[in-house]
């Protein structure tokens, strides 16, 4: 007897044979999928105490999101996109503007829109930019794992250092009281410590932590502290090798891989986030190492710089879609990445053949999973894995006719879209609403967090509407 049956619906499984069945089910007992297949052969074999009918619906696997920023949730739209207020915003909001109810709410927030947009994974730096971690202490780390533990969805968090000389200075608040504190790379390498023997691997396995160090460029290997930012980084990838941990840096660009493969932390367990202007050679040295790559289309280092998406698959590495979300200009929704990521490539080659729809969709699923280590679990519908199932309404104005649902899918629909979801073979999202969740509660706690945190930092004035919003074919302000 299964527990639950998803019957007539559209089943795009990503699975070995990529089949897709067009009266389609699955069979889930406990948390794992039990049968794959047409629906009356299902459903003879499987019967099941619930059914949940998908008519008029396609069957997926939940999406991967393999890069985003615990944090950003609240920081949003600050500044406009400019990059003076922004950064302001990330470094201070960081380290010295927040508290553990931040990061709870964020998280909240964060997994609450993964949630809603059919994103069953998602990956979570705790903190924003390339270096700056919120690893003083680990009652942040633990408010965001609450956090996502009260929302129901998978979560890697990546925890690591920030970027040398140290020690750097952050803050914890009582009430409106700030007290400032140092804190070196020994201090946030026993945080981490503490929050993979509190957190990774636990909560029927749906929470897991990765290991992060600054990217390295040739600019910070020519300053003082060059030498303790390789050993750092060195003794933070180890700790990942010794844990069994995903390592993971962000901000990759031209050079970067070089010195990366140079003090000896690309692999098959290496993810690198963005990847911009790689030449051949670096290709080459992922190709080699079996090292992985998250592409960020929707990013802004995207549009300084291109990720040789296409190229890196030819060369045999494999390539996962990132959200870089929220903030400052985009969302948590993967069929918007996915799309973004087609048209960003054709248009570099002036090409619409390049980067069909269905490796888009297999690189926030089953590429995704890849890259995390866990395609053994997740990434596809099939038997044995995990039941991380989402049903996306084709019975809407955008997706009809009722032709070619891999097109569908992959071309039109967006996150509004997904209208079930579950985890682990528990309906988390049942006709678009959370079950186990308050929805305006987060929303509101969301809000009154990111107010106390603008407040402290001083930053109203980054909420004002930009001078050259309205009028004008270029806003200058974005590149001051």
């Amino acid at each position: 007897m299964a527990d639950i049956l998803i019957r007539n619906g559209t089943v795009i499984a990503i699975d070995a044979e990529r089949r897709i069945i067009a009266d389609g089910a699955v069979a889930i007992e406990g948390d794992r999928i039990v049968a794959v297949g047409p629906s009356e052969e299902v459903a003879r074999d499987h019967p099941a105490g619930e059914v949940i009918d998908a008519r008029g619906m396609a069957i997926m696997p939940g999406f991967v999101d393999a890069h985003a920023h615990a944090g950003h949730g609240l920081v949003k739209t600050i500044g406009g996109g400019r990059s003076e207020p922004w950064y302001k915003a990330c470094a201070g909001g960081y380290t010295v503007g927040s508290t553990p109810e931040f990061w709870h709410a964020e998280a909240q927030l964060a997994a609450l829109e993964r949630l809603r947009f059919g994103v069953t994974t998602g990956v979570s730096l705790l903190g924003g930019g390339d270096s700056v971690m919120r690893t003083d202490r680990p009652e942040y780390g633990d408010a965001h794992m609450e956090g996502v533990l009260g929302i129901g969805t998978r979560s890697v968090v990546a925890i690591g250092s920030t970027r040398p000389p140290h020690p750097l200075t952050y803050a914890r608040w009582d009430g409106d009281t700030r007290t400032d504190y140092p804190i070196t790379f020994e201090d946030q390498f026993a945080t981490c410590e503490t929050l993979i023997d509190r957190w990774h691997r636990t909560h029927e396995d749906r929470l897991h932590i990765a290991l992060l160090t600054p990217t390295l460029h040739r600019e910070h290997l020519e300053k003082p502290g060059a030498e303790e930012a390789i050993a750092e980084t060195r003794k933070l990838k180890w700790m990942a090798e010794e844990r069994g941990l995903i390592f993971t840096q962000d901000g990759h660009t031209k050079g970067s891989v070089r010195i990366a493969n140079q003090i000896g932390i690309l692999g098959p367990h290496t993810l690198l986030s963005h990847a911009t202007g790689l030449d051949e050679d670096e290709i080459t040295l992922c190709a080699e190492t079996g090292t992985c790559i998250v592409h960020n289309p929707s990013a802004v280092a995207a549009i300084l710089a291109r990720c040789p998406v296409t190229e890196l698959i030819d060369a045999g590495v494999t390539v996962a879609i990132g959200s870089d979300a929220t903030a400052p200009d985009r969302s948590g929704d993967m069929f918007r990445h996915m799309q973004q990521c087609m048209h960003y490539h054709r248009t570099h080659f002036h090409d619409p053949s390049w980067l069909p729809p269905g490796k888009a969709l297999e690189m926030c699923t089953i590429d995704a999973a890849r890259v995390l280590g866990l395609d053994h679990e997740i990434g596809s519908l099939e038997p044995g894995k995990k039941a991380d199932v989402i049903l996306v309404d084709l019975r809407r104005a955008h997706l009809y006719p009722a032709h070619m649902p891999e097109y569908r899918v992959t071309y039109f629909a967006n996150g509004n879209d997904v209208h079930t979801v579950l985890v682990g073979g528990k309906v988390l999202l049942r006709n678009r609403v959370a079950l186990y969740v308050d929805e305006d509660a987060v929303l509101d706690a969301a809000h009154r967090e990111a107010e106390l945190m603008i407040d402290r930092l001083d930053l109203r004035a980054a909420l004002k509407t930009p001078r050259m919003f309205w009028g004008h074919s270029r806003d200058l302000d974005l590149i001051e």
